[in-house]
């Protein structure tokens, strides 16, 4: 049997995949989260074989769960399911030992197969996602430069960012300081949207 966390903050989302991985007889949902934080203390609680991350959520990302995962629970598989195929998250989830990384278009039946895939230890990842960011080329950013800046998309100003990245509003400066100077754009808005559009983040 392959425990499964589940994480979404899109209840029905995550309602109607439970209820249709359920179906299947050798897995087995032990848990479900509607934020990050509720992810991660979920996953230490259940130590499930593999935990299905939204890219997404509140209070800390898909990315950041997998990064905290690998090191805190190294047995437990991870792999994201976003509506955002994007090629920078995902150049970031591989490099923090992802697994998986679909679209939320996949079937219930390809998503409970690459579930199998990625328990058994091997990986899986949307051959188009995988193909844009080989084509996106070598971000310039620092892993952290490009967390601190995805997390500057939504125009929120430095002491959120700094909350939820969970650093001093200063250090959150010098790292947009940073990423914006090497984008070679006016301001860290332009940057973030610049970073975006080439798959950086």
């Amino acid at each position: 049997m392959i425990r499964i966390l589940l994480a979404d903050d899109e209840h029905l989302i995550r309602g109607a995949f439970a209820a249709l991985l359920a179906l299947e007889e050798d897995l087995d949902i032990v848990a479900e989260a509607a934020t990050g934080p509720e992810a991660v203390t979920m996953a230490l609680r259940h130590k499930p074989d593999v935990a299905v991350l939204d890219l997404q959520m509140p209070g800390k990302d898909g990315v950041t769960i997998v990064e905290e995962l690998t090191k805190s629970l190294p047995d437990c598989k991870t792999m994201i399911v976003t509506s955002h195929g994007l090629p920078g998250p995902l150049k970031r989830a591989l490099t923090h030992g992802v697994k998986g990384f679909v679209l939320k278009t996949v079937s219930a039946h390809q998503l409970a197969t690459i579930i199998r895939t990625v328990n058994a230890g091997n990986r899986y990842i949307d051959p188009v996602l995988a193909a844009d960011a080989i084509s996106a080329g070598a971000s310039p950013l620092s892993a952290r430069e490009a967390d601190i800046l995805s997390l500057a998309t939504d125009g929120a100003p430095i002491e959120e960012i700094a909350e939820r990245a969970a650093l001093a509003p200063g250090t959150v400066r010098n790292y947009l300081s940073s990423a914006t100077t090497k984008l070679e754009a006016e301001n860290r808005h332009a940057a973030a949207h610049i970073a975006q559009q080439r798959g950086w983040i």
